[in-house]
């Protein structure tokens, strides 16, 4: 076949300890592991392998590239963690090798869709099985230009069905655990299909397999996603159970990966796009062309700039030339609105948010744990009660924090502030505003948001190139 299919391989976590160096002893794990890295990471086939001790070996570096995808401590050895996690439910597509994306990054050509559900699992009502289906569909349905509706006979562009054992395609099940499911990437015929193991006990909850979470995986594949390495994401490789099915949405990355396929959802047909002066505001918005806005902080988030004002953000992409208008609170509902400043550490996938004398850590969606924090562990005097603004120099990794005429820079490698500040802004950044609202590293220059107006400062001549309003960054 041209196009290899999408397995979606998941077993029971099982707790078992293997050391790469004690394979000079037949290992019961061995085999294990060895398949795991052919089959996901792309590692040449030769038995002999595991037994040789060169760390700079291909299973080594395996190792290393597997524990790297899946945000595992990087050691090269198959301790009992990374076995753990090797033996967690997972999807079956590789995560690296020729299968890691689909030859030519198929997708389908028409944004309207259909699917049919073929058969039915006894474990489920059916109308539990139409609303889990119904509702994995409109995960992606919210964030693209597509549509679904539902055949009930004849060849639909998705079909959907549970089997056991061998059911046809060459690809067969396992019984309990193990495979839950496979699909295949868009194209005709049975490109685009979804198979369930009907030997697994699926639910609408977590006691058992929750059909809607591997669905909605699925059918991203189905759509034309590969895998994901943020952990967070509903593509990434592991099955993760949630807790509050009701709380469920996709992450920034899912979002990011649809929609450099299929675009944004277009405007809504009773909400018609009309000049923004035309508008009346509700009380309390703020209007993107005012020529006398300015932000209360500005950031990076994977690839996207938020613009940050009052209770709500603006989202600009590169993918949607529209900037959107979010409250904060419909994101992280625990954070603050009137923020004081943020920056995202690229490295780290975190943006860190600032109001008064705390801040917070967010990846995505979520809010992490241990936060909010008190600014002073960063190592600001206790004088210090709040930040004007941030940003993070990803090149250098030096993270720049302004209040009032000063500056300090934060050392991201040491964790501790540098040496020698604060210094004034004057000095460091002539021809820039002493007092700055917000501040951004893009394109090679900082930006430097300061009321209505806007400074781009090139670092290496130190000099401001242009003065812009400060809502250009959102095309007016």
């Amino acid at each position: 076949m041209k196009h290899m299919a999408i397995l979606v391989l998941l077993c029971l976590p099982v707790c078992l300890a293997y050391l790469l160096d004690g394979a000079a002893k037949k290992d019961p794990n061995t085999d294990f592991v060895q398949q795991y890295l052919e089959k996901y990471y792309n590692l040449t086939k030769d038995r002999k392998q595991l037994l040789r001790r060169n760390d700079n070996g291909p299973v080594v570096k395996k190792i290393q590239e597997m524990q790297k995808f899946l945000g595992l401590e990087v050691t090269g050895k198959v301790d009992s963690s990374t076995l753990e996690v090797m033996h967690k439910s997972r999807c079956g597509v590789p995560d690296v090798g020729h299968f890691s994306t689909f030859p030519d990054t198929p997708k389908w050509k028409n944004t309207h869709l259909t699917y049919r559900i073929v058969n039915y699992t006894p474990d489920l009502p059916r109308d539990a099985v139409d609303s889990a289906i119904k509702k994995a569909l409109k995960v992606w349905e919210e964030v693209t230009p597509l549509t679904f509706s539902r055949m009930y006979e004849g060849e639909a562009d998705i079909m959907i069905s549970f089997a056991v054992k061998e059911h046809g395609d060459f690809y067969p099940f396992d019984g309990p655990g193990y495979t839950l499911a496979h699909a295949y990437p868009p194209g005709p015929g049975f490109y685009g299909d979804v198979h369930f193991d009907d030997d697994e006990k699926w639910t609408e909850d977590t006691s058992g397999t929750n059909l809607f979470l591997v669905a909605a995986h699925e059918l991203g594949h189905s759509l034309g996603l590969h895998h994901s390495a943020n952990t967070e994401a509903l593509m990434y490789p592991l099955y993760n159970s949630v807790t509050d099915l009701s709380r469920f949405r996709l992450s920034q990355d899912d979002v990011n990966g649809i929609q450099s396929l299929y675009g944004p959802p277009p405007a809504s047909s009773d909400d018609p796009v009309v000049p923004t002066e035309s508008v009346p505001p509700e009380p309390g918005t703020p209007t993107m062309c005012d020529p006398a806005l300015s932000f209360d902080a500005v950031s990076t988030l994977r690839g996207e700039t938020l613009l940050f004002k009052d209770r709500y953000f603006w989202r600009r992409s590169h993918w949607n030339p529209e900037p959107e208008l979010n409250l904060i609170s419909a994101f992280w509902p625990s954070l603050p609105s009137n923020l004081d400043a943020a920056y995202e550490v690229k490295s780290k996938d975190t943006v860190f948010i600032f109001k008064g004398n705390m801040f917070w850590a967010i990846r995505g969606t979520e809010v992490q744990a241990g936060y909010p924090r008190s600014i002073h562990t960063l190592g600001f005097p206790p004088t210090i009660r709040k930040i004007d603004a941030a940003f993070s120099d990803k090149e250098k990794k030096k993270t720049y924090f302004f209040v009032e005429d000063k500056y300090w820079r934060f050392d991201e490698n040491r964790k501790s502030m540098e040496q020698g500040f604060p210094r004034l802004i004057a000095d460091d950044f002539p021809g820039v505003k002493p007092k700055v609202d917000a501040a951004l590293q893009a394109f090679g220059f900082f930006y430097f948001f300061s009321g209505s107006s806007l400074f781009q400062f090139d670092p290496n001549a130190r000099v401001v190139t242009h003065v812009l309003k400060s809502n250009n960054w959102l095309n007016c």
